[in-house]
């Protein structure tokens, strides 16, 4: 009798034909496939920029040198991938669908709540350094969401938020705490990211190592050095000191007499480096996530692909040689390293980002002001300025979450296109439709008639932005 009063839950969003469980599962399944179909063929495409390297064309065609077991181990780390975005696709509908019958009403609460508890599928990343990245990824994008609420509704902006390189100046201060973790407490950025920089770079890690126990008052390893120099063949004409007032240019480039050459050397072969990953990282997830626009015009997808990549690839080797640049500039007019030079070097290189389209250079602020947050977070852990807690990132995560799914429902204008477009894609753009409260109708109707309504427009948009936040999410794809 009591349960015949309670109130009718709010209908499911998903077809009445379909139950709940059904839907959940069939949302995982293509979230699944659609992430770990992206994961693969980048795998796939690196694999096949490293075989013509080597001038092997007649392997391409060889699916055992291809996509080998041996030379291409991306099966568990794509199983990981798929599980996270399929996890959280699916439990996120089955726990929407959960709320409305436990509360028999639809509020904001829901979003949140579903949107946290689903974040828990971060468990399926074993790497907590990966986690981490990915959480203070979220909470950028959270703070962004709050930030472009607040001042759309006249409640709160950063002086000077009306600038027109407002996002370089924030590219170039995180730039600057991340190379200067790098020289300074390399240990403070994930293993993955160090190795990337250093691949990227032309300096050897025998002089990072020097070049910071100089700045720290240390003895230098000299026999770390002197190996280092014999290899270059360099070790009769660099004098070597314990305790050198500077690390010369003639140890950092030991190759050339002239930092010009070497400036110039350094951004060539960052681009050579470079250019098959970032191609890759382009051009696969538009085909995956796109599949239909590829199949309508296939000549097109690439000729975008390949010309994101190249200004990509060139934002990314000016950055190089702009940073060799101003610490070989630094050498010639000082005679005492400072390790604040490094922290003023990475901010000078980071204008380079004026190179890249103006809706990327967003991005990429919000791509790698979690790195220098978290760098800057180890720093002051290891300090004991603040406490350490175990799987702090996973909470992390699972707020975000709910965050973000809350902004996407309910304010998606305050979210950045391509990241709106990246979850509806993967959440099977099935996650709202049009109810009965008139305070989120204008939410949902965007949601549910943006693909018709503004088809047009948002593919134009994606096709001149070819996913640019996969591009640096992955940085180290084996292959490189």
């Amino acid at each position: 009798g009591g349960a015949a009063l309670l109130p009718p839950h709010p209908p499911c969003h998903h077809s009445p034909d379909e139950s709940c469980v059904a839907n959940a599962i069939g949302n995982l399944c293509q979230s699944f496939l659609l992430s770990y179909g992206v994961r693969v063929g980048i795998g796939i495409l690196l694999r096949a920029f490293k075989l013509a390297k080597r001038q092997s064309y007649s392997s391409l065609l060889d699916l055992k040198q291809l996509v080998s077991e041996k030379d291409l181990i991306v099966r568990e780390e794509a199983c990981r991938v798929g599980l996270l975005f399929g996890g959280f696709t699916g439990s996120y509908h089955a726990l929407r669908c959960l709320f409305r019958k436990l509360r028999r009403k639809e509020t904001p609460l829901n979003i949140v709540l579903s949107g946290s508890i689903a974040g828990l599928s971060i468990l399926a990343l074993d790497d907590s350094n990966r986690r981490r990245t990915l959480a203070l990824y979220l909470l950028a994008r959270v703070a962004q969401c709050a930030y472009n609420s607040a001042k759309s509704k006249n409640k709160f902006h950063f002086w000077g938020s009306h600038w027109r390189h407002g996002d370089s100046l924030l590219f170039s201060l995180a730039c600057a705490q991340v190379m200067y973790a790098f020289i300074m407490h390399p240990e403070s950025l994930p293993k993955s990211y160090q190795d990337f920089i250093q691949k990227t770079g032309p300096v050897a890690q025998p002089v990072y190592r020097a070049v910071r126990d100089n700045c720290r008052g240390s003895p230098l390893d000299i026999a770390s050095l002197s190996t280092y120099l014999g290899k270059k063949g360099a070790s009769h004409h660099v004098k070597l000191e314990e305790f050198p007032s500077i690390i010369p240019c003639s140890i950092i480039h030991p190759h050339t007499n002239s930092c010009l050459v070497h400036n110039a050397n350094a951004s060539s072969a960052t681009f050579r480096k470079t250019f098959p990953l970032y191609f890759s990282l382009t051009f696969v997830p538009f085909v995956v996530l796109h599949l239909q626009k590829f199949m309508d015009s296939p000549a097109r997808t690439c000729w975008l692909a390949l010309k994101g990549a190249v200004r990509s690839t060139a934002f990314l080797s000016a950055f190089v040689g702009i940073f060799q640049g101003v610490i070989c500039l630094h050498r010639k007019i000082a005679s005492k390293d400072h390790k604040l030079v490094y922290w003023l070097a990475g901010g000078a290189s980071a204008l380079s980002v004026l190179l890249e389209k103006k809706a990327r250079r967003s991005e990429l602020a919000l791509y790698v002001l979690p790195r220098a947050g978290d760098s800057l977070w180890y720093i002051l852990i290891n300090r004991h300025l603040v406490p350490h807690i175990k799987n702090a990132e996973v909470a992390l995560f699972c707020a975000s979450m709910g965050g973000v799914m809350y902004y996407l429902e309910h304010e998606p204008d305050t979210m950045a296109p391509f990241l709106r477009g990246l979850i509806r894609r993967f959440l099977a753009s099935r996650i709202s439709n049009p109810g009965p409260s008139s305070s989120r109708s204008a939410s949902y109707t965007y949601l549910q008639t943006l693909d018709a309504i503004q088809k047009p427009k948002l593919l134009e948009a994606q096709e001149g932005e070819v996913s640019s936040s996969e591009k640096y999410n992955l940085e180290s794809i084996p292959g490189l």
